[in-house]
Formats: structure tokens, sequence, C-alpha cells
């Protein structure tokens, strides 16, 4: 899966310097989203993706010795997709609270307390990096 903007490879400072909102694809739209009673622990990606991000950091980290300019290059583009992944899934949890607040549904303090922790799981792994 290589993510490309106008012919280059997505990289960290075009994440950055990108203001799109993320598209939701048909297979986000169903995906359900893991709730473990230990939210700190909640999982932020499918078992199959994080394993496909997981095989390509191997590939990149055998392929430094050959082509270490490469695999860097390659790391920092895996990177950005991940990053990207990221934004989506949440950008899609919100998009489908918000949808649910304009048709006027309401949306149980259970969804939104639960939304939440993964939102505050994935802050507090992110500033204990």
């Amino acid at each position: 899966m290589n993510v490309r903007t106008k012919d280059k490879e997505l990289t960290t400072a075009d994440l950055v310097a990108s203001g799109e909102k993320p598209t939701e694809t048909t297979q986000e739209m169903n995906m359900p989203h893991a709730t473990p009673s230990n939210t700190d622990d909640a999982e932020l990606l499918m078992h199959d993706d994080a394993e496909k991000f997981r095989t390509r950091w191997t590939m990149i980290q055998a392929n430094f010795v050959d082509e270490p300019r490469r695999a860097v290059e390659e790391a920092d583009t895996l990177v950005a997709e991940l990053m990207k992944r990221l934004a989506e899934v949440f950008a899609d949890e919100r998009s489908k609270l918000e949808g649910q607040w304009g048709r006027g549904d309401n949306v149980s303090t259970e969804d939104l307390r639960i939304t939440l922790q993964r939102y505050r799981s994935f802050f507090n792994r992110l500033l204990s990096l």
C-alpha cells in the first residue's frame, strides 16, 4: 500500500502540510472499534492493519544495511501512512457522532464516554513516547 501525493510517496512533512480531512471508506464505515474494559490498552487499528504496518517496518529495517537512505525514506513514508490512518480512525468516529447529532439522534453518554476514553488513551500514548 503506497500512499502517494501527486506522484510521490506521502511523507510526514506532507501530512503536516495537508489541511484535508480524511475520507471515509466503506470498510472504515463498517469497521467495529475495539472497546476492551481497559481503554488505555484499546486497539487503535484493526489487527490485520497493525500487522501489515509491522511487516512493512520489519522489511524496512532489513533493507537498511543495503540501502540506508532508501530505508529512512521508506520509514518516513510508513510513519506518515500510519499517522494518516490513525487520524482517519478518529475522524471516522467523530463523523459518526456528528452524523447522529445532525439527524437529531441521541448519542448515549456511554458511547461518548468510550469515545473520550479512546482519545485519552491515544493522547497519553503519544505523550509517553
